[in-house]
């Protein structure tokens, strides 16, 4: 366990603050960024979060850091995950590339406030009852086997979300986007717009994601500060990866397995802990193979199809 003080909780806080503003205030405004900008956005995140992860080892020691920067690859690799859920939700609700930049960062500002809640409850479960380990540890593990198994990502339908209907019931939809406006007047009152109902789509679906996105990170620490701010900048750069990757993930055929793997390891780790001491060291080892075997697997598939 770290010894994070308010001091460190200060820093992270002004840190995250400061990346949210960037994207809104300087990335956010280019509605359709080119694929050269959104690769350079995502090195910018990723060169921060490793950034923090070294402040974090240097300051609160290096079983801190490892366990960051496991936590860390483990909530970006299943992050990665979301991208392919943004292009249904946007294809259900014809949302344009140009007005999915605002979706995705109120979006992920609603995640981070969410991930917090749960990974305070997870914290707090575990510390209480510590049987909950073994819970959490069956769900990875019934997750990451139901996704290995499963030829390809269940369909989702994200007009039908709860949530969507019940704005519907409420609020009357224009049928095409105004701008970037999630709201409109009109003579009859006012209106959602499909950019609203997208929005819902994907707060609704990230409740979805930390369900296997929480017990995860908590198998390699449960400590607070290392917990959340690793899940926090995993989610913080997710935009601009998003649109550096929409059109490259499908090609990687075997990604979904590889993640299903992650789940497994980490789902493992947490049941046998109290058997089989599994370092951080070693678990941070295994995922960094896992993902590049199924990298390097997919891109040869795909030269051999070529």
């Amino acid at each position: 366990m770290s010894e994070a003080s308010l001091h460190h909780w200060l820093i992270f806080a002004a840190v995250l603050a400061g990346g949210l503003v960037l994207d809104l205030a300087v990335f956010g405004p280019r509605r359709e960024p080119k694929l050269k900008d959104a690769l350079i956005e995502s090195a910018g995140w990723i060169g921060l979060s490793c950034a923090f992860g070294v402040w974090v080892w240097t300051s609160l020691g290096r079983q801190a850091g490892v366990e960051f920067f496991t936590a860390y690859v483990v909530e970006k690799s299943l992050s990665v995950d979301n991208i392919f859920l943004f292009l249904v939700i946007f294809e259900a609700f014809q949302i344009t590339r140009r007005f999915q930049h605002r979706v995705l960062f109120y979006g992920i500002a609603g995640a981070l406030v969410m991930r917090a809640l749960f990974v305070v409850a997870g914290v707090e479960l575990l510390t209480a009852f510590h049987a909950v380990v073994y819970v959490l540890g069956g769900i990875l593990l019934i997750a990451g086997f139901r996704m290995f198994f499963s030829p390809s990502r269940p369909a989702a339908h994200p007009e039908r979300n709860v949530l969507v209907r019940v704005v519907r019931r409420f609020f009357a939809v224009t049928e095409t986007c105004e701008d970037t406006h999630f709201f409109v007047k009109r003579t009859a009152g006012t209106y959602a717009t499909p950019l609203f109902l997208a929005l819902i789509s994907v707060e609704a679906m990230d409740i979805v994601f930390a369900v296997d996105s929480v017990p995860a990170v908590l198998a390699i620490t449960q400590d607070t500060f290392l917990a959340y701010s690793s899940n926090a900048f995993a989610i913080l750069g997710l935009r601009a990866l998003y649109f550096a990757l929409a059109d490259a993930l499908p090609k990687l055929r075997f990604l979904h397995q590889g993640l299903a793997a992650i789940l497994v390891v980490v789902g493992m780790k947490m049941v046998l802990s109290e058997k089989i001491r599994i370092s951080t060291e070693a678990s941070l080892g295994v995922l960094a193979v896992i993902l590049l075997v199924t990298v390097a697997a997919s891109l040869w598939v795909a030269k051999k199809k070529r």
